[in-house]
C-alpha cells in the first residue's frame, strides 16, 4: 500500500485471507452507508478494453441489460469514472439527457446516480455506480462522496489481496429481494390480512423486482379476467395478453428505478378500460386495479390484436445503439462506435466492416484483429466466390457460425479463417431495400445463437446498416467538398522577391467542412495584392460564390485598378449577380520597396501588424459596408508603414470568434501572443497562431490566416 492511501484502508493491510462473497458483501454495505437503492459492481477484463458487470443489486439486472458489457471509451459513467480516476455524479434526468443522452433514451426516469473508479495507485480493477431515487438532492452529500469513494478505496485493495492470493475475480450472484411482508409484521396477523385484501372493491396484487405477481386478491384476478393460478409466479404483462405491450413493462421499471408512484390504463377486451397504479418499494410494487371513469385518448396505448411486441431488455438494447449510431458521421466513426458499442454488448471480441464495390468485397474497418494481414484476405474477395460473406451479402440472410467445425462442414471448399477465432455472425446490411456491406462478428470461444439474439443480431445489422449508409454518404459529400474547395483556394502561393508569404485554411468543425473562406496573393509590376474575405454561410453556393469573387479580385488587380476600384467593381458584381449573400473582404496593394501597404476594407475583420521591434498593433482602417449590400458604396483606402522585418497578419473571423467571448479581448490576446513568437520562420508562425486559436477558442467557424512578412530589399 503507498503511503498516500488514507487510513480507512488501513485495517486491510493485515494479512487475512480474502473472503467470499467479495463484491457482493461491498457492494451491499457501500449502498446501505449512502441508502442507495440499486447499484452494480464492474471488473476490467483481462485486455483491459471492456468493463464487465460483475454483481449487480437492488434491481434486476434487465435495467441494466445494454451496459453489461462497456467499452472502456463508452460515453458512460462507469467508464468515464474509470478513465478520469475521478467520482462521476449525475444528479437526475435533465442532467442525464444532457450529458448522458444514450442512457437517457433508455431510461428516461428520474434518478441520480454516482460511478466511482475501483483502483489503487498502480492499478484499476473496474468501477461501481450506485443510484438513488428521484427525490434524492441534486447534489451529492460530502459524507455519501467520502462514503462511497472510501469504500471503492477498500474494495480495491481487497481485490489487490485477491489477486496476490490467486483469488479469481469473478461474477457473483445478483442481490435483488424478493416481495417483503414483513413491515407488517407484529401489525396485522397472515389470516386477517387475507381477509381484509379480499374485501377490498378494487384489484390489489403485488410484483417482486422482476415484476413477477406474488399475490393477486379476488377482486384483481376477476378484473384481469385470467385464473390465479395462471398469475401467480408470472410476469404481469407475460401472464395477461393486453398488457404484452412494451409501454406497461416501461412503468413498472419507471417506478422501480424512481421509487415514484406510476399509473398508466389499459383496454381488457373488448371495450372495459382499467386503471393500473403502481406503488413501489425497495422490494417490489403493490399495484391497484379498478374500473378507469375516464381515459384520454393520450392514456390510451392499445396493442394491435396478436401482438408479438419483443421484450423491452431486448429494445432497450437497440435504443441504446440506435442512439449511439445516429452520432456517427463517417465510415470510420460507424466502424468505431460498432466496436465501442456492438461488440462489447454482444460478447464480441473482434470485427470487420465490408462493402462491396464493382462486384468485389472491400475491407472498410475492423478491430480487435491480432494480425491485420488476416483481415485482408476479405479485401478485393470476388462476390463470385462461394463464401460465407459473399452468400449473406447476395443473399440479405444472416449466417451464424457457432463453431470452427460448422463453418468448415459448410464452406468444405473454403480454409478455416486463420484468425484464431472460434465463432462467428455475418450480418446482411440492408438500407434503403439494398445490401450496402456486412459486418462479421468474432468470438474468441465456440458461440451458441440461440433464437433470441439472433433476433437482436439481425435487429442491430439493421440499425448499422442505415448508419453505414448515412455516412457512406457524408464521405462522399466530404469528398466533394474537399475537391471543390481545393480547387477554389490557391494551390500555393507564388513567390515574391521582397515578400514572405503563408497561409492556412480550417473548415468549420461541423457541417460539410466547405465554406466562403479565402485568400489570394497577386504578382504585379514590381507590386503585389492580396486578399482575403469570407462569403456568408458554409454551404456549396458560398464556395461558389466565392470562387467568383476570388476571380473577379484577380481580373480587376491585372488590369490595374487601385485597391479602392477593386473593392467597387467587385462589389457591383456580386449585385449583379443577384445574390442573397454578403461578403466581407480585405484588399491591399503592397510596395515593399517603398516600405508601404495600401489597402481597402469592406466589413472585414482588422489586420494585425507587428513591426520589426516585436510591437503589435490593431490597425484601425478606413472602410465602407459589406460587398453585396449597397451599389453605390465607396471603399476609402488607408496607408500603412510596411518596414522590413515586420508582418501582416490577414484572417477571417473565425481565428478570433467564440460565442460569449469579446472580440477586443480576443485580438488582445491575439496581439499579445504575436509579439512574443512573432519572430519564427513564417510557416511556424502560421501553424503556431492557428493553434493557439484552436486552444484558447470554441471554435465553430472556418478560419483562413495570410501572413506577409517584407523582407530586407538588395
Amino acid at each position: 500500500m503507498s503511503d498516500g492511501q488514507s487510513s480507512a484502508q488501513a485495517p486491510l493491510t493485515a494479512r487475512t485471507r480474502v473472503g467470499r462473497p467479495l463484491l457482493s458483501l461491498a457492494l451491499a454495505s457501500m449502498m446501505d452507508d449512502v441508502h442507495a437503492h440499486a447499484g452494480a459492481v464492474y471488473l476490467l477484463a483481462a485486455d483491459g478494453s471492456v468493463l464487465e458487470m460483475a454483481v449487480m443489486a437492488g434491481l434486476p439486472r434487465a435495467f441494466a441489460a445494454p451496459w453489461e458489457r462497456v467499452g472502456l471509451s463508452a460515453p458512460v459513467p462507469v467508464a468515464e469514472a474509470v478513465r478520469e480516476r475521478r467520482l462521476v455524479w449525475v444528479g437526475g434526468e435533465q442532467e442525464m439527457a444532457a450529458r448522458y443522452p444514450r442512457i437517457a433514451v433508455v431510461l428516461p426516469y428520474p434518478f441520480a446516480l454516482a460511478a466511482v473508479p475501483v483502483a489503487t495507485a498502480s492499478t484499476v480493477y473496474g468501477s461501481v455506480f450506485v443510484t438513488w431515487p428521484g427525490s434524492h438532492p441534486p447534489e451529492l452529500s460530502d459524507r455519501e462522496r467520502d462514503h462511497l469513494t472510501t469504500a471503492c478505496d477498500r474494495l480495491a485493495v481487497r481485490l489487490e489481496r485477491a489477486v496476490e492470493e490467486s483469488v479469481p475475480l469473478q461474477a457473483e450472484p445478483d442481490l435483488v429481494g424478493g416481495p417483503a411482508l414483513g413491515g407488517a409484521s407484529g401489525t396485522l396477523g397472515p389470516v386477517e390480512a387475507a381477509r381484509m385484501v379480499a374485501r377490498l372493491p378494487y384489484g390489489l396484487c403485488s410484483l417482486d423486482l422482476h415484476g413477477r405477481i406474488t399475490f393477486a386478491n379476488t377482486a384483481a384476478v376477476e378484473l384481469i379476467g385470467v385464473p390465479s393460478a395462471d398469475l401467480l409466479g408470472r410476469q404481469l404483462w407475460a401472464a395477461v395478453p393486453w398488457l404484452n405491450d412494451p409501454v406497461y413493462e416501461d412503468r413498472y421499471r419507471a417506478a422501480l428505478l424512481s421509487q415514484h408512484t406510476t399509473s398508466f390504463v389499459a383496454l381488457r377486451p373488448p371495450g372495459e378500460w382499467l386503471s393500473f397504479r403502481l406503488y413501489p418499494s425497495r422490494n417490489g410494487l403493490s399495484v391497484r386495479i379498478s374500473r378507469a371513469r375516464a381515459v384520454t385518448e393520450m392514456n390510451r396505448s392499445v396493442p394491435p390484436p396478436g401482438d408479438t411486441s419483443p421484450r423491452l431488455v431486448t429494445i432497450s438494447q437497440v435504443l441504446s445503439l440506435a442512439s449511439a449510431l445516429t452520432e456517427a458521421a463517417g465510415v470510420q466513426d460507424v466502424v468505431q462506435l460498432v466496436a465501442d458499442e456492438v461488440a462489447p454488448a454482444v460478447g464480441s471480441h473482434a470485427l470487420v466492416l465490408l462493402g462491396s464495390r464493382a462486384g468485389r468485397l472491400h475491407v472498410l474497418g475492423h478491430r480487435g484483429y491480432p494480425d491485420p494481414q488476416v483481415v485482408e484476405r476479405f479485401d478485393g474477395l470476388p462476390m463470385t466466390e462461394r463464401t460465407p460473406g459473399t452468400h449473406v451479402l447476395t443473399s440479405g440472410v444472416p449466417g451464424f457460425f457457432e463453431s470452427r467445425e460448422q463453418l468448415q462442414r459448410l464452406y468444405p471448399d473454403r480454409p478455416a479463417p486463420p484468425d484464431g477465432f472460434a465463432a462467428w455472425a455475418y450480418l446482411p446490411l440492408i438500407a434503403s431495400g439494398r445490401p450496402v456491406g456486412i459486418c462479421v462478428l468474432a468470438y474468441d470461444e465456440p458461440h451458441r445463437f440461440p433464437a433470441d439474439e439472433r433476433a437482436v443480431l439481425t435487429s442491430l445489422g439493421g440499425l448499422i446498416a442505415q448508419a453505414f449508409e448515412r455516412a457512406m454518404l457524408y464521405d462522399a459529400k466530404h469528398r466533394l467538398a474537399h475537391g471543390l474547395q481545393a480547387a477554389l483556394l490557391p494551390h500555393s502561393l507564388p513567390p515574391l522577391p521582397d515578400i514572405e508569404a503563408a497561409a492556412r485554411y480550417l473548415p468549420a468543425t461541423q457541417g460539410m467542412e466547405i465554406g466562403g473562406d479565402f485568400y489570394d496573393l497577386v504578382p504585379t509590376q514590381g507590386l503585389a495584392a492580396a486578399v482575403i474575405g469570407d462569403v456568408q454561410g458554409h454551404n456549396v453556393t458560398a464556395a461558389g460564390l466565392m470562387g467568383q469573387i476570388r476571380t473577379a479580385v484577380r481580373c480587376y488587380t491585372t488590369v490595374g485598378q487601385t485597391p479602392g476600384e477593386v473593392m467597387r467593381s467587385t462589389n457591383r458584381l456580386l449585385i449583379d449577380l443577384g445574390s442573397d449573400l454578403f461578403a466581407s473582404c480585405l484588399y491591399l496593394r503592397l510596395d515593399p520597396r517603398r516600405g508601404r501597404a495600401v489597402m481597402a476594407r469592406a466589413g472585414h475583420p482588422p489586420p494585425l501588424l507587428r513591426r520589426p521591434d516585436g510591437r503589435v498593433r490593431v490597425l484601425d482602417l478606413a472602410g465602407g459596408p459589406l460587398l453585396g449590400i449597397d451599389e453605390a458604396a465607396a471603399y476609402p483606402t488607408t496607408e500603412v508603414d510596411l518596414a522590413p522585418g515586420s508582418v501582416l497578419v490577414l484572417y477571417t473571423d473565425g481565428l478570433i470568434e467564440s460565442p460569449g467571448l469579446d472580440i477586443e479581448d480576443a485580438l488582445a490576446d491575439l496581439g499579445r501572443h504575436l509579439t512574443e513568437v512573432g519572430d519564427r520562420p513564417l510557416d511556424d508562425l502560421a501553424d503556431d497562431l492557428v493553434r493557439h486559436s484552436a486552444t484558447t477558442l470554441e471554435r465553430a467557424d472556418d478560419v483562413a490566416l495570410l501572413l506577409l512578412r517584407a523582407r530586407e530589399t538588395g
